[in-house]
């Protein structure tokens, strides 16, 4: 018998940040105050694993997803404020850097442990609060303050949606507690008419919360905060709203205008993205729209009911985004040793073609077989013919190496499917068993939509990079550099709305004195 909590431990960890945040908030010394941030974040991340470790040797522990979330913040806050305090030093106004890092820290540890509705929205709003002050670390920065301003009205939006969620709970359950309100779904056999529209609410504010399209700007043009704050929100922070989509699993799954919802924003926002940021060379530009179409690919996963895929995609993203984001100057390096290696032998745009588009159907039969002797093993591992399809396409480009490569560049590309494949169906059943949440009853027609969207992005950038120059991609580039079009009309709504009040630009100075000058 544990005489601690792993709980009670893990809640601990909300309180340690903003104890730790108090000095700076006081105008304590930077140095000092970064010394006790880091300190503190050194401290909290031993007590997430503690609490992690507290609740494996305890039977029948409670919350492992919320242990695990706090483990992954705790974790990524320590490596972030390190980063951080090296990344500015020197810079002014540090103090309130750091308060507000770790004022963020405190409430997404809130957010992923909360059990009560309430708590978790009134959390959910502080971290926004606490972040928006990291976006514009430099205030004078004028795309930093824009990017910012529709953050924040974006995020308003969604709370307004969270505030009347809660209230159409309440009156219809008479509770707040999450695990009561699945009890009561569970009790009542089906969702009740006022549970469907405040499931549709908290899915809009999901939506809204990971800036899927068509209000993602903002998360693309958020790079003129230090790279430390872009790793904490795309690692971090944004990944939040599939989080609590999949808390409210049991309601979400008897909800066909939030599941749909979730499929034809998410999907959209994954294809789309993912065509966009092909066009990109800012290594930090296409982390963001990556960003953006793993967020569409989260969701919806969440509103096809793969709540254990959506959830290992969570904890995979925030790993690789925060690792991305904090070596992007290496990435650029690793680019150009790339750039001057040996060119490979020149294949014609239509073999490049034909073994890009056959790599597709033999990748997916690999992972189906592969899921089959899964089951074989483990009658209870089912997994669903859409995670098949796209598991096998997210490996196919594995089998392009026969275009440089030949024969034995294919058995490599076969080998490294093949092993992803267990790797990728064994990380699926173990999360599975961690989120534990009877499959939900989606639509067919959803399904059908979400496999053809991304069956037609890997046809289109199969193709695309076959033919570079070609008619296809000659007519689609520029609407996909300029990202669709979709974020100037949210632009010039927000601004309508709300308009922001911006620094004064600096005056250029000009390189060549005038004839003016000269005289």
């Amino acid at each position: 018998m544990n005489l601690i909590d792993p709980g009670l431990l893990a809640w601990s960890l909300p309180l340690l940040y903003v104890l730790a945040a108090l000095p700076a908030l006081a105008g304590v010394a930077p140095r000092r105050g970064w010394a006790i941030a880091e300190a503190t974040a050194l401290l909290g991340a031993g007590v997430a694993l503690a609490a992690g470790v507290l609740a494996l040797a305890t039977p029948g522990a409670d919350d492992a997803l919320g242990l695990l979330m706090v483990l992954l913040v705790s974790t990524l806050g320590w490596v972030i404020v390190r980063y951080s305090r090296q990344y500015l030093a020197g810079e002014p106004r540090q103090a309130g850097y750091i308060a507000a890092l770790l004022l963020t820290l405190a409430a997404v540890c809130v957010v992923v442990q909360a059990d009560h509705l309430g708590v978790l929205v009134a959390a959910w709003i502080a971290s926004s609060l606490a972040l928006h002050r990291l976006l514009v670390f430099y205030p004078e920065r004028i795309a930093a303050r824009t990017a910012a301003h529709k953050k924040f009205l974006s995020n308003r939006l969604s709370e307004a949606c969270l505030l009347v969620a809660l209230y159409l709970v309440w009156h219809e359950a008479g509770t707040l507690s999450i695990g009561a309100l699945a009890d009561h779904v569970a009790a009542a056999g089906q969702v009740a008419p006022m549970l469907q529209a405040a499931a549709a609410l908290f899915a809009v504010a999901a939506i809204l919360r990971c800036a899927l399209l068509p209000v993602h700007g903002w998360l693309i043009q958020v790079m003129e905060a230090p790279t430390p704050v872009s790793a904490l929100l795309h690692a971090g922070v944004v990944n939040l709203g599939g989080f609590v989509m999949i808390r409210l699993a049991a309601v979400l799954g008897e909800a066909p205008l939030a599941q749909a919802l979730l499929v034809v924003f998410g999907a959209g926002s994954a294809v789309l993205a993912g065509l966009v940021m092909m066009t990109r060379i800012s290594i930090k530009v296409r982390l963001a729209w990556s960003t953006c179409a793993q967020m569409g690919f989260m969701l919806m996963q969440c509103g096809l009911g793969l709540y254990e895929l959506a959830m290992l995609h969570l904890v995979a993203h925030s790993l690789y985004k925060a690792h991305a984001f904090l070596r992007a100057g290496e990435t650029v390096a690793d680019a150009r040793r790339h750039a001057l290696a040996p060119a490979a032998a020149p294949m014609s745009g239509a073999r490049r073609a034909v073994v890009r588009l056959s790599a597709a159907p033999l990748a997916i039969a690999l992972v189906a077989a592969s899921a089959l002797a899964w089951q074989a093993i483990l009658p209870a591992a089912h997994t669903p013919w859409l995670v098949l399809l796209i598991a096998g396409l997210g490996l196919a480009p594995l089998l392009w190496q026969a275009e440089q490569r030949g024969i034995a560049g294919f058995a490599q590309g076969l080998l490294g499917t093949l092993v992803l494949a267990q790797v990728y169906l064994g990380w699926h059943h173990l999360f599975g068993h961690l989120v534990a949440v009877p499959a939900a009853d989606v639509a067919a027609p959803l399904a059908l939509f979400a496999g053809a969207l991304f069956a037609l992005l890997y046809g289109l950038q199969a193709w695309l990079l076959a033919f570079p120059a070609g008619a296809v991609s000659r007519g689609l580039h520029p609407a996909a550099y300029a990202g669709f079009w979709l974020d100037e009309g949210f632009t010039r709504l927000a601004f309508r709305v709300w308009p922001a009040r911006l620094p004064q630009a600096t005056p250029a100075i000009p390189l060549i004195p005038s004839l003016g000058e000269r005289a």
